[in-house]
């Protein structure tokens, strides 16, 4: 049980990091929220899988669902994902179909990261926080839903 928190403290940490280190032409944004997600996936066959998450965005925290992620090989995972968001002025920028930009990174203990931006520019550094659970972004990408 406490491995996980400590992996995902290091993983947040770790966002944290990145988003404060970034010196001038690496990211064109300052960072405006946070996101936290979680994906339950069975797969059975073609597998199934739904998520949720939460924005925290200007001192409010706002639930979403998130459509387009898939988790894990066989039977029943849960992958958690934590991520910065930049370039968001308006709640209503949030929602949306977000694609990869750029290539996937590797973080300290294994973390996966990859960048995702959705139709009115918004950007979600994401990266998945389960160990030993793969969280798989579609080739489409994914889409948020506010609740």
């Amino acid at each position: 049980m406490r491995a996980p928190r400590i992996l995902l403290t290091l993983a947040v940490l770790a966002v944290v990091l990145l988003a404060a280190t970034s010196g001038p032409g690496q990211e064109p944004y300052p960072p405006r929220g946070t996101v936290s997600i979680e994906v339950t996936g069975v797969a059975a066959g073609v597998g199934v899988s739904w998520g949720s998450g939460t924005l925290s965005y200007a001192g409010q925290r706002y639930p979403f669902k998130i459509n387009g992620l898939s988790v894990g090989d066989v039977g029943i995972s849960k992958a958690r994902a934590v991520g910065t968001v930049y370039n968001l002025n308006n709640v209503a920028d949030f929602p949306g179909n977000y694609v990869a930009v750029g290539a996937g990174v590797t973080v300290a203990g294994g973390v996966a990261g990859q960048t995702m931006q959705n139709q009115k520019g918004v950007i979600i550094d994401l990266f998945s926080t389960t160990q030993g659970v793969q969280l798989t972004i579609g080739p489409q990408g994914f889409s948020i839903e506010m609740r």
